[in-house]
């Protein structure tokens, strides 16, 4: 458990999450993140001087992420600090939190940054030499697609596990639309009064389209319109499975910045003094190979458990569910309604660029709770390799 570790009330931004081979797609992830950024920080006036580390969090390779952190602290103004690269799938931007968390809880950093940025768009091709190859053959990878559909430990795709669980647990394909429905409605009250909710946290990011010409991309791209009859007329991804691609999320493009400190110091920052935002306690959890939604559960157990909170003392929680069985079987093992928690949305609906995913998610759910004037905060969610990270905060 954390005491000493705070985020400032308004110290953080997402990016609009853009689809698949849309507006980011040509775009640098860690250029597009750290410009971001940069232009994040000179409006709030803040001095990137101020920064004392930085954590990267990205999946997707990119050109020059051998120099990750530490180029994309120089393109903010902060090139006189270190950092580190974090690569955890979808739970990278959880641990980032958590471990900025304890350099500041241990006195290490006073004020570390978080940056997350992904592109799945045009992701890279890997040619590894093949000694053995007949002819000079080498053997290649396409980063994003082939890891989606294989993991070499469980040795089967992403959807497969979704599935697996689904027929273990008994979840339906009915309930797998229900929840999916009920996740886009959620994000239609985002979008309400002008997009209010969401313009709490986000950030437009500007694209340089050539020499006389930047565009702004100020709004989610990608997210489809959901309806029952539409649901109902998709057909399973797998066959005979839960889930459609109504019911899965999708790949995207997007970046993510947050500031860890000391209470005192966040309160400098805060927006709104008033409101302390602290970083509680971590979980995490490897459930059992090709079952990879159910290691959300016990991983959220420990965040809980590191707190000694109860799930009935929580205010919002918020999911990463690429497939919609993962919130069916949190739900049911948790004993909460699989329609209450999710407010305004999850990555099921605006979908997935994986390391800052989660951050967003709990960005959302820090705003959840500031207008519901406080409580906890608790985020889950799986990532590849059958794992799962939590988070737990307290909004006050």
């Amino acid at each position: 458990m954390l005491t000493k570790a705070f985020i400032p009330y308004g110290g953080y931004y997402s990016s609009p999450f853009a689809r698949w081979q849309g507006s980011f797609a040509n775009e640098n992830a860690i250029v597009l993140g750290a410009n971001t950024a940069k232009r994040w920080c000179e409006e709030k006036q803040w001095d990137p001087a101020m920064l004392d580390y930085l954590f990267l969090g990205i999946t997707v390779g990119q050109h020059y992420v051998f120099y990750g952190s530490t180029w994309a602290a120089h393109m903010m103004g902060a090139g006189h600090i270190p950092g580190v690269t974090v690569m955890q799938a979808c739970s990278t931007s959880t641990t980032c939190i958590f471990q900025a968390g304890m350099g500041v809880e241990t006195g290490m950093l006073d004020t570390p940054f978080l940056l997350a940025a992904d592109r799945c768009s045009n992701g890279p091709h890997t040619i590894w030499p093949n000694p053995k190859g007949p002819g000079g053959q080498v053997e290649s990878e396409d980063w994003v697609m082939d890891h989606f559909g294989f993991d070499p430990s469980a040795k089967g795709a992403m959807i497969q596990t979704a599935e697996n669980v689904a027929g273990e647990v008994g979840i339906t394909r009915e309930q797998c639309d229900e929840v999916a429905l009920r996740r886009y409605q959620q994000y239609v009250d985002a979008l309400a009064d002008d997009r209010a909710f969401q313009k709490r946290y986000m950030f437009p990011v500007e694209i340089q389209v050539s020499r006389k010409k930047t565009i702004s991309v100020e709004a989610d791209e990608g997210v489809m319109e959901t309806t029952a009859e539409g649901l109902a007329r998709l057909r399973p991804v797998l066959p005979d499975g839960a889930h459609t691609f109504g019911s899965q999320t999708h790949p995207a493009d997007g970046n993510i910045g947050m500031l860890v400190t000391t209470r005192e110091r966040a309160k400098e920052l805060s927006s709104d003094p008033g409101i302390d935002v602290q970083v509680v306690s971590y979980g995490h959890h490897r459930t059992k190979k090709g079952f990879m939604a159910m290691a959300v559960v016990p991983a959220c157990q420990m965040a809980l458990d590191k707190a000694g909170v109860d799930i009935a003392d929580v205010k919002v929680i918020k999911t990463h569910n690429p497939f919609a069985a993962n919130d069916v079987y949190m739900a049911g093992e948790m004993g909460i309604d699989v329609m209450g928690f999710n407010n305004y949305g999850s990555s099921l609906v605006f979908g997935h660029p994986q390391g800052p995913t989660a951050a967003r998610c709990i960005i959302e759910g820090i705003e959840e709770a500031a207008i519901l004037g406080g409580g906890y905060v608790l985020f889950g969610g799986c990532a590849a390799g059958d794992t799962a990270g939590a988070l737990l905060l307290k909004i006050g």
